[in-house]
């Protein structure tokens, strides 16, 4: 299947999910479940090389050089 045609079922279901966590769970359940797709979702787009965090992580030794 294509990534293209599957974003928007993925989408579909994170909203679903962040419907149900509002619903039955409150305002915190859905906070800790947008927090969470969206850790998700950067950790997803930075394992397939889409997304450099690199420069979130500088260390010393790199800012002296």
């Amino acid at each position: 299947m294509d990534e293209v045609r599957i974003m928007p079922i993925l989408g579909l279901v994170f909203g679903v999910a962040l419907g149900f966590a509002g619903a039955f769970g409150g305002g915190t359940a859905f906070v800790i479940v947008l927090v969470l797709g969206l850790v998700g979702y950067l950790a997803g787009r930075a394992l397939a090389g889409e997304l450099d965090l690199g420069g979130l992580f500088v260390t010393r030794n790199r800012r002296s050089r």
